[in-house]
């Protein structure tokens, strides 16, 4: 399994869920964010051993809106999905276009992006890194406030009463992904009770996730050697109470992933999608 090339229909690999106490979860976004003596990521994690499916081999490809994820081959144009100025100018449009070809959206607004990558150092040059641990990344009042946060007061009292998504569109940069890909749980194994509305403290505001607890009717999926040239479709959030309403997912460590391999790097693009 060291092979870059090695396939195999599953990994056996470890998912930090919620360690249930009973308290509502908190976790930081930034030490910024932490008061003194707590730490950026508060919530304690209950690790559990899953196996992570290949979805490349799935009979018929996983869909938005039934799994809660899709992949898509849909190479980028931009230069360098690293610097700001040329994600936004250049990729937020390019990312509108093909959430509105997929979907049939009748209004797309692109709302932030993190770039993530697993290597020391990162911090210095204003980067991310991935998160293992399994989470979505909105709940319904969550969701609701970004049509708020977003769109003028009359507007966003419109759309609220009408159909609309978040999505998040994730994409490699440079290379394919060996080290910490994606595991994203199919939506149809989620049960409402697996979901824990969690706190999601940043400087200036306190959000609100979900955590999930542990259930081994989980189905786990990943796709394996993701390039720059795909992407990945995440439902984090539909109104609409038919099909997929989110997708539980974390980055995780692959047994399979060889030591040379190069390290992760993504980038995310969050959206609202009005239909």
């Amino acid at each position: 399994m060291g092979n870059l090339n090695s396939a195999a229909p599953f990994v056996r690999a470890t998912v930090n869920y919620l360690r249930d106490t009973g308290q509502r979860p908190v976790t930081y976004a930034s030490a910024a964010a932490a008061p003194a003596g707590a730490t950026p990521h508060e919530r304690d994690p209950h690790p559990v051993q899953v196996a992570v499916h290949d979805a490349r081999l799935l009979a018929s490809p996983a869909r938005l809106d039934v799994q809660g994820f899709e992949r898509l081959d849909w190479p980028s144009e931009v230069a360098n999905l690293e610097d700001p100025a040329q994600v936004i100018e250049q990729y937020y449009p390019e990312t509108e276009n093909l959430l509105k070809a997929v979907t049939g959206a009748a209004k797309v607004v692109i709302f932030d992006h993190t770039v993530r990558i697993d290597e020391p150092g990162r911090e210095a040059k204003g980067l991310r890194e991935p998160v293992r641990y399994v989470h979505n990344d909105q709940t319904p009042r969550s969701a609701l406030r970004r049509v708020f946060d977003h769109l003028p007061a009359q507007e966003a009292e419109h759309r609220a009463g009408q159909r609309f998504a978040i999505i998040n569109v994730w994409r490699p940069i440079g290379a394919p992904v060996y080290s910490t890909p994606l595991a994203l749980c199919d939506a149809q194994t989620v049960r409402p009770e697996d979901l824990v509305a969690s706190d999601l403290v940043y400087p200036d505001k306190v959000g609100e996730t979900f955590s999930f607890r542990a259930n081994p009717a989980h189905r786990w999926y990943y796709y394996p050697r993701l390039r720059p040239e795909e992407v990945l479709l995440l439902k984090i959030h539909d109104s609409h109470e038919g099909g997929a309403r989110l997708t539980a997912h974390t980055a995780f460590d692959d047994p399979a992933t060889p030591a040379s391999a190069p390290p992760r790097r993504s980038i995310e693009v969050r959206a609202l999608v009005f239909y």
